[in-house]
């Protein structure tokens, strides 16, 4: 992308309360800003795990959920999650669904550097395969979601950190992803509505 996006800020209670260049928020003093997190299934209930590029400023070479992002000053997340699956792995989706509307995290690297993100969470359901962009994906792999959920949850496989804490809320939600109940979109803070 040839322009510095720029990420929406908030309160504690989710209020929007400026925007600021993504090139600046992810430092050693993060301010508090909007994301998202989305776990891409397939039809078998395999979730997409993705590998970060090892140039990320946060978490390099760390492996995740399928996607996380922000979304732009006024975009809908639904519409944030679409365009970053597109961009990072080529992804066209069949469904993206609210799960977790209030999911909230910091997270700070040896060196300092900050994640601070209020971040619902979102399951997506895909037909085809990724295609990731090397720009932002490392590599990628399909694994059965209980496969998954047991190994974090028994801390046998080293994930980022925010998808650590949001596995086990996930696993609350059911056995098979496919079922999750959908969130209600009023649940989400004020700045994502």
């Amino acid at each position: 992308m040839t322009y510095d996006e720029h990420v929406v800020l908030v309160d504690g209670e989710g209020n929007p309360i400026g925007t600021a260049p993504k090139s600046t928020v992810h430092g050693v003093e993060t301010p508090l800003h909007l994301a998202f997190s989305s776990y891409v299934f397939d039809r078998q209930a395999r979730l997409l795990l993705s590998r970060r590029a090892d140039h990320k400023i946060t978490w390099p070479g760390e492996w995740t959920n399928s996607c996380c992002g922000h979304p732009l000053p006024g975009e809908p997340l639904e519409s944030a999650v679409t365009r970053r699956l597109d961009y990072e792995l080529g992804l066209r989706v069949d469904s993206v669904d609210l799960v977790l509307p209030r999911f909230s995290y910091k997270a700070v690297m040896d060196n300092g550097t900050m994640e601070h993100e209020l971040c619902p969470v979102y399951r997506v359901i895909v037909s085809a395969d990724a295609v990731p962009n090397a720009e932002e994906v490392g590599a990628v792999r399909w694994v059965p979601w209980k496969e998954f959920a047991d190994e974090v949850m028994s801390g046998e496989l080293a994930i980022s950190p925010w998808a650590r804490e949001q596995v086990p809320l996930l696993v609350e939600l059911g056995p098979d992803p496919l079922t999750w109940p959908v969130a209600d979109r009023a649940g989400l803070p004020p700045a994502a509505r």
